[in-house]
């Protein structure tokens, strides 16, 4: 972006000022840039730090990280609404030393909403509410006009606000009360606003691995990188070999650490841990039992947990990854009917059948009719002596005393019952 000459204010010294676009979502993603482009805005000595703000709103709690972040801020700070500071973004404004907005600008709609997209719970409602006020009240600002933004049951009728409705401020609205310090036109009058001309100003741009880690990082996009992991994974253990699906799963969740490592919300704990569940899962390809394969799976989703830091969020994401797998379980089942190899590890399939070759005990049948005698008391069960053989041997029910005469009247595979000649 290139700024036209623009005189600082008569009898001031030009400011030198830092650019800072807040574009699309606020996500945790956005976290890491903002911090490094402050940092980099102090370090140089900049005057005036401007976040350029054009975004819909985004997640409560990376909000409020960035909110105390800009409270940390030391140099002045301005929020240039370029077209729309609502939900979230609003919360950002009311966090900036001044706010200017562009004619047909939009700075509120500040509720909270679920992952569904429903009104939260009255406990994230009064958390956000108060926020707001605090925001508001950092910088002196009347506090009832940010609690309008996300509360509906207030009335305000300077604004035009009825019950029912969310604050939404126009710029001449928020300008009348005291929102915003002033509305100009675009960049260039904002500058000569605050007294900065084009040599020294600096526009911050995001480097290609936090607009990579941004992307990542969106509630969208983690679920959909966690249901092609599962299913690619799945699919693997369907296949021979290690291919596609496999080289597709892991790549996935690789780029799923990798968005959170640069956004700064996973640390190398979680990557080792990542890294040995991974492994594991690889050595299960390998390895016979089902263990390496158990504990590799356990690893990689606590890993998994760790890097999202909201529970609740990555709840979701692992539930519908877990779906997926069970849709892509049940199609290779049912459909193609093909079995997991995971599965031909852990049962052993191997039979000693009688067509093989193999018995669990000779089956004596030639006995039957033989005569001996007892070699001790059977009661009922004891020993034998049939023409020199001694075997183990029951009578039919009574008790038969040692030296007696016998017969084998059944043979039960390892069974020999006999009867007593009288």
């Amino acid at each position: 972006m290139s700024y036209s000459l623009i005189q600082p204010l008569t009898g001031a010294a030009a400011k030198e000022a830092y650019v800072i676009p807040v574009h699309k979502e606020v996500e945790r993603g956005l976290h890491a840039f903002l911090e490094r482009a402050v940092k980099e805005a102090e370090d140089a000595g900049a005057d005036v730090i401007i976040f350029d703000l054009n975004t819909p709103g985004g997640l409560v709690d990376a909000a409020g990280d960035i909110g105390q972040l800009m409270d940390g801020i030391d140099t002045k700070t301005v929020a240039f609404v370029n077209h729309k500071a609502l939900s979230a973004g609003a919360f950002l404004a009311l966090h900036s030393d001044e706010i200017y907005m562009v004619p047909n600008g939009q700075f509120g709609s500040a509720a909270v909403i679920d992952q569904e997209g429903n009104a939260a719970d009255k406990k994230a409602q009064s958390y956000w509410l108060s926020s707001m006020k605090s925001a508001a009240e950092s910088k002196e600002r009347d506090p009832k006009y940010a609690m309008a933004m996300a509360d509906d049951s207030m009335s305000i009728p300077e604004v035009d606000l009825e019950k029912g409705e969310l604050l939404t401020l126009g710029s001449s609205d928020a300008e009348k009360v005291g929102y915003s310090d002033g509305t100009v036109n675009n960049m260039d009058e904002l500058l000569q606003k605050i007294g900065a001309e084009e040599d020294s100003v600096v526009k911050v741009e995001e480097t290609f691995a936090e607009k990579l880690a941004r992307f990542l990082t969106n509630p969208v996009v983690v679920p959909i990188l966690l249901s092609l992991a599962s299913l690619g994974l799945i699919v693997e253990l369907y296949s021979p070999g290690f291919g596609v699906a496999g080289t597709v799963g892991i790549s996935s969740l690789l780029l799923f650490f990798y968005g959170h490592m640069v956004a700064g919300l996973a640390g190398y704990e979680t990557l080792i841990l990542f890294i040995i569940g991974i492994a594991l899962l690889i050595a299960e390809f390998f390895l016979p039992g089902g263990i390496a394969g158990t504990l590799g799976a356990a690893a990689v989703i606590g890993s998994i947990f760790m890097a999202g830091g909201d529970f609740v969020q990555m709840g979701y994401s692992i539930l519908i990854a877990i779906a997926v797998a069970i849709a892509a379980i049940i199609l290779y089942v049912k459909v193609f009917g093909k079995k997991m190899r995971l599965f031909n590890k852990m049962i052993l399939r191997d039979s000693t059948s009688t067509e093989s070759g193999y018995v669990s005990n000779a089956n004596r049948l030639e006995l039957i009719g033989r005569e001996g005698i007892t070699k001790t008391p059977l009661r009922p069960s004891g020993t034998i002596l049939v023409d020199d053989e001694r075997i183990d041997a029951v009578t039919e029910g009574s008790f038969i005393k040692a030296n007696e005469k016998i017969k084998i009247v059944k043979v039960e595979g390892s069974r020999i019952v006999v009867r007593e000649i009288t």
